[in-house]
C-alpha cells in the first residue's frame, strides 16, 4: 500500500481509472476499504465466487514458475531471487494480458461464469 499511496498521492489516478480486486480477505478488510474510500479510489464491485480474471493473478504465477527454478536457502536470498525474476518479466506482458481482459470476461459471459481456458 505504501507503494500506491506515493503513486497516488501525487496524481488523480483513483479518479480516472477503477480497481479490480477480487474477495480475497486482505482486500476486503475495513482497514483496505477505508483507505481506499479514503482516497476516493474507484473500486470495481466484485461478487463473490466469481472466476478470477484480475491480470496480475497471471503475473504471479509467471513469477512463481521463475522463482521456482531457483534454490534458496534463507528468506533474504528468496526475495532477492523474487526482485530479480520480477525484474526480469517483460514489461509488455502486462499490457497484454490487460489487452485481453475484454476477450476472457466473453469467454466467461460465454461460459455461464463457469470454468474457461483463462
Amino acid at each position: 500500500m505504501k507503494t500506491c499511496s506515493r503513486a497516488f498521492r501525487t496524481s488523480d489516478w483513483g479518479r480516472r481509472f477503477t480497481f479490480q480486486q477480487e474477495n480475497d480477505p486482505k482486500l476486503t478488510a475495513k482497514t483496505t476499504q477505508e483507505w481506499l474510500w479514503d482516497k476516493s479510489l474507484n473500486v470495481l464491485e466484485w461478487p463473490s465466487q466469481s472466476p478470477d480474471l484480475n491480470p496480475i493473478d497471471h503475473l504471479w504465477r509467471d513469477l512463481k514458475i521463475a522463482v521456482q527454478r531457483h534454490s534458496s536457502s534463507n528468506l533474504a536470498e528468496l526475495e532477492r531471487i523474487c526482485r530479480e525474476e520480477w525484474e526480469k518479466l517483460p514489461i509488455d506482458r502486462c499490457a497484454k494480458l490487460v489487452a485481453s481482459n475484454p476477450r476472457r470476461l466473453k469467454a466467461v459471459l460465454a461460459a455461464k461464469c463457469h470454468s474457461t481456458k483463462y
